[in-house]
C-alpha cells in the first residue's frame, strides 16, 4: 500500500505506477484526489465482479460519497502480470494508459485543479511510482 499526501500534480502532469498483479487479485485500485475521502479518480480493475467478471470500474468521491460508476467492460489486465500503468492529467479528464493500448478516459467531475493525494493499494505489489510532466 502506498499513500502519498502534500504532492501536488496538475494538468498536463503523468502519474506512472509499475508493479506485479497479484496472482490471486481480486482487485487494486490508484487513487487521486485531495485526500482519501475526495478524490477525483478512483481506477479500479477488478477481476472477479459479481456483475462482469473482469471489469475496470472509475468513479470519484466527493465528502465521502462515492459518485457514479463508469464501468469499462474490457480488461487487458491479468492476475500474475507485471504492468505498467500511466495516469495523465488533461484538466477536465483523466485518461489511464494500459498495456496493449488500451486507454480509459474519465472526466475531472469536481473541476480539480491540482491534485495532492495519491494512494496505491490492493492486490498489487508496487515497484515504481514516478512523476513526470
Amino acid at each position: 500500500e502506498l499513500e502519498l499526501k502534500n504532492v501536488c500534480l496538475s494538468a498536463g502532469d503523468h502519474l506512472t505506477v509499475k508493479g506485479v498483479i497479484l496472482h490471486h487479485a481480486n482487485r487494486f485500485q490508484i487513487d487521486l484526489g485531495s485526500s482519501a475521502n475526495d478524490l477525483a479518480l478512483h481506477f479500479n480493475p477488478r477481476f472477479h465482479d459479481n456483475h462482469d467478471s473482469a471489469v475496470l470500474v472509475c468513479n470519484s468521491k466527493s465528502h465521502g460519497c462515492w459518485g457514479h460508476e463508469r464501468r469499462e467492460g474490457h480488461n487487458p489486465l491479468r492476475r500474475g502480470e507485471e504492468v505498467k500503468i500511466v495516469v495523465k492529467l488533461t484538466g477536465d479528464m483523466f485518461k489511464v494508459e494500459l498495456p496493449g493500448g488500451q486507454e480509459v478516459k474519465f472526466p475531472n467531475r469536481e473541476g480539480a485543479s491540482f491534485i495532492s493525494y495519491v494512494g496505491v493499494g490492493g492486490d498489487f505489489k508496487l515497484s515504481s511510482f514516478k512523476i513526470s510532466q
